[in-house]
């Protein structure tokens, strides 16, 4: 008798992951395509304004190419299963961006306003930080549930940095509103862009403990499941939060992100669609509420109420009113379909926001309808992604962290996007990626860079299981 096995077969004790691709070339080929794209806008806008392909071509290419690459081996060696999406997303958006910013430098009306600067080579030192912190968030936070650690520190941090701008000597009030610190040496630093993140954070900790209290109903009026007395505590917090930034910042946006953001991620623990009646009806009170004698906001409705009416009152030189917003209309009714063309538009018109607040109206008229919503379509792509990330992350922290982060994203997108198009009023945040600011496309890749964590350990296989030393012993006989 003898008993014989194939090697072939044979198991051992390793633990091995079960194999799925990690998309890494995918990511590859779409961060090259992104950065060709990005390499002819800028090309175009050289010949559409000159006659002549830039000179700084190469350097420019060169170095999105450079931030590109390290952004994707950074990814492959730190999160090998990643969203092969995100990175070449943020990267086109950020390159095209960079392109219409450098092309708003080239106008000859910009230049003449005694507030001019070169925008362009600051945006670009600006998304090299952001790409730096990208790489140090992939290589330090080496998974993501070490953040709930930190949620009542997330939310101390988020509270100091939305009160920075009202201490005085440090904040600075910028055509209205106080959402800006002056950093002697590094110019100005807008923190609510970095408070986002930390209030994700602490959101997402603080609902995943507290989601079962949240979700109990007291009683049922007109089809919807109203909450307990003591459970509109944190909601009515965070909503007071908003209102004083709203009071004492006149930052209608910052208010807005960050009430909805926390509706969104209180909606997603609890599952009850009364959470966001409520934040919806509450959002509304505050702002008509502030509206009411708050001068800056009034502006602000005014303008999008009755543009044209701000545009003549402008041009007779009333103090106090705009012409921005009727010139950002008239520079998407410009653009057509198809757009005018990189560089042959007259955007610059709108002025001293042009290349930040304003710059989608840029893309509007030298791109046209086609051309924004890809770009929309590029940010629907993101948040899809991050979306899709919530839904696979395998921890209840993970799924609300992805979730706040994808709804901020989103929201900062519409705020941005309706103001500009005159669907609500301005707000005076920037478009993420594509407009001029440093703090917004720094606190992006950060964001960016935390999504791709997620998804990263979302996506990673499950190893196999080890099997039994007793079936390895396991002997078949045969006569």
């Amino acid at each position: 008798m003898s008993s014989t096995s194939n090697p072939s077969t044979q198991h051992t004790s390793t633990i091995g992951a079960i194999g799925t691709p990690s998309r890494r070339n995918t990511e590859l080929a779409l961060l090259v395509f992104a950065v060709l794209i990005a390499v002819f806008a800028y090309a175009n806008v050289g010949l559409a304004i000159n006659g002549s392909v830039p000179s700084g071509l190469l350097s420019y290419g060169l170095g999105l190419g450079l931030l590109a690459g390290v952004g994707h081996l950074v990814v492959r060696k730190f999160a090998p299963y990643a969203d092969p999406l995100m990175l070449p997303l943020a990267t086109l958006l950020n390159g095209i961006g960079l392109a219409v910013v450098w092309r708003l430098d080239q106008s000859q009306r910009l230049q003449e306003k005694s507030t001019f600067f070169e925008a362009a080579p600051r945006q670009l030192l600006n998304s090299a930080l952001g790409v730096a912190l990208f790489v140090i968030v992939l290589v330090f936070l080496k998974d993501h549930r070490v953040l709930q650690r930190y949620t009542y520190i997330s939310m101390v941090a988020a509270v100091i940095l939305l009160l920075l701008p009202l201490v005085p000597g440090l904040g600075v009030n910028v055509f209205g509103a106080r959402i800006w610190i002056k950093i002697p040496g590094l110019g100005t630093i807008q923190p609510g862009e970095f408070a986002k993140i930390a209030l994700a954070v602490f959101f997402a900790g603080y609902l995943m403990v507290k989601r079962d209290a949240l979700a109990l109903a007291s009683r049922r009026f007109m089809g919807l499941y109203l909450p307990r007395g003591r459970d509109l505590g944190p909601i009515v917090v965070i909503w007071a939060l908003s209102i004083l930034i709203l009071v004492f910042e006149t930052d209608l946006g910052t208010s807005l992100l960050f009430f909805g953001m926390f509706v969104i991620m209180l909606y997603v623990a609890t599952e009850r669609t009364s959470w966001i009646v409520f934040g919806l009806l509450m959002s509304a009170a505050g702002a008509v509420g502030v509206a009411s004698f708050e001068s800056h906001v009034q502006q602000r409705v005014q303008a999008w109420l009755d543009p044209m009416h701000e545009y003549e009152l402008s041009q007779q030189g009333v103090i106090g009113h705009t012409e921005q917003s009727m010139q950002a209309l008239w520079a998407f009714g410009s653009g057509g379909t198809l757009g005018t063309g990189l560089g042959q538009g007259d955007s610059d018109l709108i002025g001293f926001a042009a290349n930040s607040d304003f710059i989608l109206a840029t893309f509007g008229e030298e791109l046209g309808l086609a051309g924004v919503m890809a770009i929309l379509l590029m940010y629907g792509l993101i948040v899809e992604r991050g979306v899709r990330t919530a839904l696979a992350a395998r921890d209840p922290f993970g799924k609300l962290l992805a979730i706040g982060l994808s709804g901020a994203f989103a929201l900062q997108v519409f705020v941005v996007a309706g103001g500009v198009m005159g669907l609500i009023p301005l707000t005076g945040m920037t478009m993420p990626f594509l407009a001029y600011g440093g703090s917004s496309v720094i606190a992006n890749w950060a964001l960016i860079g935390i999504l791709i964590r997620i998804s990263d350990t979302a996506r990673r296989p499950a190893p196999a299981p080890a099997p039994s030393p007793d079936a390895e012993m396991t002997q078949v006989v045969r006569p």
